[in-house]
C-alpha cells in the first residue's frame, strides 16, 4: 500500500484563533485545526478567503496575554474546509 500522505512532520490537534492578513483579501480570523513542525491547518467557513497555492500570508496568534509575533506562511494545500501553510523559513 502506497502512503499518501507526504507531510515530513507530524500533526498536533489544535483550536486556536489566528489572524490571517493576504494582500488581496485582507484580513480574517480563523481557527486552527492542527499545528506541525511544519506549518498550521486553518479552517475557513463562509468566508471570501481563496488564495492560491503558493501565494504568501501573515499570521498572527491572538488572545495571548501578549501580541505574539506575525509570521510569514505559504498556502500549500487546499482542502473542502480549509487551507495548509506552511512556515516561510521551512
Amino acid at each position: 500500500m502506497v502512503d499518501q500522505d507526504r507531510r515530513g512532520h507530524g500533526r498536533t490537534a489544535m483550536s486556536a484563533q489566528v489572524k490571517v492578513s493576504h494582500e488581496v483579501f485582507g484580513e480574517f480570523l480563523f481557527s486552527t485545526r492542527d499545528i506541525s513542525d511544519g506549518g498550521i491547518f486553518i479552517v475557513v467557513e463562509g468566508e471570501s478567503f481563496d488564495p492560491a497555492i503558493g501565494d504568501t500570508v501573515e499570521v498572527q496568534v491572538q488572545g495571548l496575554p501578549v501580541p505574539a509575533p506575525v509570521l510569514e506562511m505559504q498556502v500549500v494545500r487546499k482542502s473542502n474546509d480549509g487551507f495548509g501553510l506552511q512556515f516561510a523559513d521551512q
